[in-house]
């Protein structure tokens, strides 16, 4: 299939993740590129972020601390070689953290306790190897958000910037409506909500 700007789709490359919470689900029929068959999968990694159809972020956690502890090995083998706390830390925040992180501000307002807890509990094992407290990743998540939301407010032109409006007052901002948890616990929301709590 030849687009507009003269690209062709690889239909390998090219998955279809359905997202419906209507409780009467239709049948979708799938998609076809040149006469292929488009592989339907239920979860897809985006920009280093796995998207489930349920919009749960479960599949992502698991990979993410997976993936963490393993280098957890790196910082154990870093430890017995004679490293210093200074360079223990640095790792860890390069290489561990980092991938702890990633995204933050878009997964972990979602995420359920027990996969908060996994995700803390390396956090925690790197504590003891590394012999001192490292910050959690509530108060990262905090952290971004602010910042994030800073960014926004101060960047008129930003598509979401309408969504940060100040009450007459001029000191608290106004709250979204929101009929689902899903999207209560989302970025947005949550933001405003630490906004006004801040």
């Amino acid at each position: 299939m030849l687009l507009v700007h003269h690209l062709t789709l690889n239909v390998a490359k090219t998955k279809e993740l359905i997202v419906d919470f209507r409780r009467c689900r239709e049948v979708h029929t799938p998609i076809t590129i040149s006469g292929a068959a488009v592989e339907r999968v239920s979860s897809f990694r985006f920009l280093g972020v796995h998207l489930a159809e349920d919009l749960t972020w479960s599949v992502h956690t698991n990979k993410t601390v997976k993936k963490a502890q393993q280098r957890l090995f790196f910082l154990r083998r870093l430890k017995r070689f004679g490293m210093s706390p200074r360079i223990l830390r640095t790792f860890y925040h390069c290489a561990i953290e980092s991938i702890l992180t990633g995204c933050i501000t878009t997964w972990y307002g979602n995420s359920t306790a027990y996969n908060c807890k996994a995700l803390q509990r390396v956090v925690r094992c790197s504590e003891r190897i590394i012999g001192g407290e490292l910050p959690s990743l509530q108060d990262i998540y905090r952290k971004r958000c602010l910042r994030k939301a800073g960014r926004i407010i101060k960047d008129s032109s930003h598509p979401s910037h309408k969504l940060f409006r100040l009450l007459p007052s001029g000191r608290r901002f106004c709250s979204i409506r929101s009929r689902t948890s899903r999207l209560r616990d989302s970025f947005f929301h949550q933001a405003i909500r630490l906004l006004n709590t801040s």
